[in-house]
């Protein structure tokens, strides 16, 4: 227990010791409880900061390796055939009004990403990530001059493949 010297005055020479809601509070519990679920809790606020900071790091340095990798790749110009197409749908739903109980309703947000999958005249199969305005025009089973750079997808160009795969 904290112990107030009896004696101790306020600077306005004041009858009564320095104590206020705060300290009256503080003098029934522990100090040394205190003091340590403070330090739990910073070192909790810290990690989970670090934590945070870390994933954005992570994700950001992984987009860069990809962009230069896809950059230092060859551009190549192939033969293949469509072989299949997917779509990717992810939903996201935040609260509405910054209510995180969600009681005021959600707002969804709907994001797409389109692929398709080719066979070159190997055999081997490459999916790329196409985008919304070509994804509709590539019919699985068509043939045609497929370009790309790394895993990037970079167009195709349908009926100018030599010979059927």
């Amino acid at each position: 227990m904290v112990k107030y010297n009896e004696s101790a005055k306020r600077a306005d020479n004041c009858d009564w010791p320095k104590e206020d809601a705060a300290m009256q509070y503080i003098d029934f519990l522990p100090m040394d409880h205190f003091s340590t679920m403070f330090r739990i809790s910073m070192i909790f606020a810290a990690v989970m900061f670090a934590l945070v900071f870390g994933f954005f790091i992570y994700f950001a340095v992984r987009a860069f390796r990809t962009k230069k990798k896809n950059d230092a790749s060859p551009r190549l110009t192939v033969d293949a055939k469509i072989v299949t197409k997917r779509m990717d749908v992810s939903t996201h739903n935040r609260p509405v009004s910054g209510d995180a109980t969600g009681a005021h309703g959600y707002h969804s947000t709907t994001s797409t990403t389109y692929y398709a999958t080719f066979q070159v005249e190997s055999g081997d199969r490459i999916e790329l990530e196409v985008p919304r305005n070509e994804y509709g025009l590539l019919v699985e089973g068509d043939t045609g001059r497929l370009t790309f750079q790394g895993t990037r997808y970079l167009g195709f160009a349908r009926g100018t493949a030599r010979d059927a795969l």
